[in-house]
């Protein structure tokens, strides 16, 4: 459906920063699904990446008053990306970066592995003891939140393990060079099991929660939880923690990419700025007209005025640190990357390893069968993407990924 189109069947109710772009039946179903809500506190915001998720669309920014849609922020809680500069260029880079990659993949565990052998971060310096004295605080705060017994049961030593490790789908860790042939590292992951167990626990209670009420809803996953219920309680406390979780969780997985890096080149490296680290799947209390609304991003940044952010292509595609403009329509908010334009199964069907080796040329990454899911062809075009939202933030530097690590 294309702007017009769009304009005329939401009028208010919805905004959009798509430009030119058509946005998927599917995904514009789901908006019409949520814009019906009767906890909305306001319009709803929708990012160029859009397209359809589950329960909720991805890349939608939502404002509720007094409750909270699970679905909403879905089930990689605290999900998002952090970057750091370093003080490397590319003629610091050996020609072939595979002993490096492989290097990145025995540091940081992919997939549904995590590690299994330390339940700590056992790194040296007074980096590593920082993470250290963060993950026994995280640690120790988990024990003490009552919630986790009332929403949900969980593997609390696979949850203290898979600290540090990156997960699948589309996470990713990546070398990057900067339009001044700066080095950056950057990664993309969440909160692992322990948000999945969170945000699928908390969906059922909503779904309980609205039956209660009598209310019949279009789509049953966008049910809510309204505050001053006890699972309201539960599930803000223990999404707050998940996001702490995922946090902590890429700022420890960036500390081990750079000690490989450091490994594989035979020496040190600094940083020159401080690391960008910001969710993109998460919920948060902020004001906008006057009221303190709980808004909810998923598959979107907060670009508040001065606030630095992530936004990535595909890997093989280009990357973009952004400083936001703080556009209050859409909630000081802008994309989290591309965004999908396929689904995996059909990316699958269409592509091959043929043309996943052409369409990430000179990047060195997995180029097989496994991956073929993560093609660049199977996303939206960044550029596209980001012309679309120029009122929303400036950008400051432009990536080229030339290493990549998948989940």
């Amino acid at each position: 459906m294309d702007a017009q189109a769009l304009k005329d069947l939401f009028g208010s109710k919805v905004r959009f920063w798509t430009g030119a772009m058509s946005v998927e039946d599917a995904a514009v179903k789901q908006l019409q699904n949520i814009s019906e809500l009767p906890v909305l506190a306001g319009h709803i915001a929708v990012m160029p990446d859009v397209h359809m998720g589950k329960g909720a669309t991805v890349g939608s920014v939502i404002p509720t008053m007094s409750a909270v849609i699970p679905s909403a922020v879905g089930v990689d809680i605290g999900c998002g990306m952090v970057a750091v500069r370093t003080n490397l260029t590319a003629s610091d880079l050996p020609d072939s970066l595979a002993a490096m990659r492989a290097e990145i993949e025995r540091a940081v565990p992919v997939g549904f592995a995590y590690n299994a052998d330390v339940l700590s971060i056992g790194h040296e310096g007074v980096a590593a003891a920082e993470l250290q004295r963060r993950y026994d605080d995280l640690m120790a705060s988990f024990h003490g939140l009552s919630m986790f017994t009332g929403i949900g049961h969980f593997d609390e030593n696979r949850m203290a393990r898979q600290i540090c490790s990156l997960g699948g789908g589309n996470h990713f860790s990546e070398l990057c060079l900067d339009e001044e042939q700066g080095v950056w590292v950057m990664l993309h992951s969440g909160s692992r099991n322990v948000g999945k167990t969170i945000g699928e626990a908390a969906m059922e209670a909503a779904k309980k929660h609205v039956a209660a009420l009598d209310i019949t809803l279009k789509d049953q996953d966008l049910a809510w939880l309204d505050d001053g219920t006890e699972a309201f309680e539960q599930y803000t406390t223990a999404l707050s923690w998940a996001q702490d979780y995922a946090r902590l969780n890429r700022d420890v997985m960036l500390h081990k990419v750079i000690q490989a890096v450091e490994k594989t080149l035979g020496r040190s490296l600094s940083i020159t700025d401080e690391a960008i680290n910001s969710h993109h799947n998460y919920l948060s209390k902020e004001e906008f007209g006057g009221k303190s609304v709980w808004i909810t991003r998923k598959g979107a940044v907060s670009a508040r005025a001065g606030q630095l952010g992530i936004i990535p292509g595909s890997m093989g595609a280009k990357s973009f640190i952004v400083c936001g403009k703080g556009h209050e329509a859409a909630y000081c908010s802008c994309s989290h990357g591309a965004g999908r334009k396929m689904s995996r199964t059909a990316a699958k069907r269409y592509f091959t390893t043929d043309d996943l080796e052409a369409q990430t040329a000179g990047v060195e990454c997995r180029k097989d069968d496994a991956v073929v899911d993560e093609i660049p062809g199977a996303y939206k075009d960044i550029d596209e993407v980001m012309a679309a939202q120029t009122d929303l933030v400036e950008i400051k530097h432009t990536l080229k990924q030339v290493l990549c690590v998948k989940g």
